[in-house]
C-alpha cells in the first residue's frame, strides 16, 4: 500500500488529498529519512508524522451549570467545543476547561456529544455515579432492544433471553429529546431503522441504515414542531443511543439537517471542513457552520436520591436566530 493511502486510512477524517500533503510535509522514519507519498509500506514499518503546534483559542470557555448536586453536573454545552482532547484541540475543550475550574475533582463524561451539537451534557462527580449514571444509558438500551424483538434477541439462549427479559422489566424511563432544524419537512412517526457503520466511506466516521436482520437496533420519535418554507424545526426522541442516529434517520427520510456535512449535501464537506478547506460556495451550501442539533430535554431517574430529573436547555442561540430569519411566508405552527 502507498504511504498517503496508509495515512489516509490511519488518521480519522483526513482526505487523500489531505494525507499527501501530510506525507510531503512532514512523514520520517525513525532515523529521520524524509519518506516520500508513493512510498510504499511494509510490516512492522513505523512512520513518523511530525507537525508544529496547532494555535488554539485558550481563552476560558463559558460552561453554564443547569444542575449539580454531589454525584452529578449537568453544563449547557456551547456548539463547536469539542468535548475531549483530541490531536487537534486539547486545551480548548469541555474536558480541561472544567478540570481548570474545579482541579481536584472526580469529573467524567457520562455519555458524549459530538463538537458541533449544543444543549445538555452529564458528568459524573464520583466513580460510583459514573458507573450508574452511565448503567442507566447501557439498561435503556438493552430495554429497547427487548422491546423492538431486535435479531439479536433470537439467537440468545433461553437462559441469556429470560435474563435480557427480566433486566428490561425493571429498567426506568430515561427520556431524551433533542431539536433539529432539518432541510424539507419529515414524516412524523417512529423511525426504526437499524444502523451500522459505513464500511464503503472512506473517512470511517459514517454510519448508514443496515438492512432488515444486521446492524444496531435504532429508533428515533420525530415530531415536527414548527414549519417555515422548506425547513422544519423538530424534536427527536431518541429511544436508543446510537453514533450519529437522528442525522442518519433523519436523512433517510430525506431531510437531513441542516449544516450536515456528513450526512448532507456531499459527505467530501466533512473532510474539506477538517482540512480548513471549505469553499464559499460550500458554506453557502451547508447554510450553517455547524449542524443544526441540539441536546434539548434529559429525563430520568436520580440513581442516589431516586427523584425524578428533569432537565432542560433551550435551542441554542444560533439555531434560534437561523431558524426565525428564514422567510415564514409558509409557517406553520404545529406544537408548542
Amino acid at each position: 500500500m502507498r504511504l498517503d493511502v496508509f495515512v489516509s486510512l490511519q488518521l480519522r477524517g483526513t482526505s487523500r488529498t489531505r494525507a499527501r500533503a501530510i506525507v510531503n510535509n512532514s512523514a520520517f522514519s525513525p532515523g529521520g529519512r524524509h519518506l516520500r507519498h508513493n512510498d510504499r509500506v511494509k510490516p512492522e514499518q513505523h512512520v513518523v508524522l511530525w507537525r508544529p503546534p496547532l494555535e488554539e483559542d485558550e481563552s476560558p470557555l463559558s460552561v453554564p451549570v443547569l444542575f449539580e448536586d454531589p454525584w452529578l453536573l449537568v453544563v449547557d454545552k456551547a456548539p463547536l467545543v469539542t468535548v475531549h482532547p483530541t490531536a487537534r484541540y486539547y486545551r480548548s475543550t469541555l474536558v480541561k476547561q472544567l478540570e481548570a475550574q474545579r482541579p481536584g475533582e472526580f469529573l467524567s463524561l457520562v455519555h458524549r456529544l459530538d463538537r458541533e451539537t449544543s444543549g445538555l451534557l452529564l458528568v459524573a462527580r464520583s466513580p460510583e455515579a459514573d458507573r450508574e449514571f452511565k448503567r442507566l444509558l447501557e439498561d435503556r438500551s438493552v430495554a429497547e432492544m427487548v422491546r423492538s424483538e431486535s435479531p439479536l434477541m433470537a439467537s440468545l439462549r433461553p437462559g441469556e433471553r429470560r435474563s435480557f427479559l427480566h433486566r428490561a422489566s425493571q429498567v426506568p424511563h430515561f427520556d431524551k429529546t433533542y431539536l433539529a432544524i432539518t432541510w424539507g419537512i419529515p414524516e412524523e412517526g417512529m423511525v426504526d431503522l437499524p444502523l451500522e457503520p459505513d464500511t464503503s466511506n472512506p473517512l470511517r466516521v459514517k454510519m448508514r441504515v443496515a438492512r432488515s436482520g444486521r446492524g444496531l437496533t435504532a429508533r428515533t420519535r420525530v415530531r415536527v414542531l414548527q414549519v417555515r418554507g422548506r425547513y422544519a424545526l423538530s424534536s427527536c426522541e431518541l429511544y436508543t443511543g446510537r453514533q450519529h442516529q437522528i442525522r442518519v434517520h433523519l436523512a433517510s427520510l430525506g431531510c437531513p439537517v441542516v449544516g450536515d456535512k456528513l450526512y448532507g449535501p456531499d459527505d467530501r464537506l466533512l473532510a474539506r471542513s477538517a482540512d480548513r478547506c471549505l469553499t464559499e460556495r460550500d458554506r453557502a451550501m451547508l447554510e450553517l457552520p455547524r449542524h443544526a442539533l441540539h441536546a434539548h430535554r434529559y429525563r430520568l431517574p436520580h440513581p442516589f436520591t431516586g427523584a425524578t430529573l428533569e432537565l432542560v436547555s433551550p435551542l441554542a442561540a444560533d439555531l434560534h436566530e437561523f431558524f426565525q430569519s428564514l422567510p415564514d411566508d409558509d409557517e406553520r405552527s404545529l406544537r408548542e
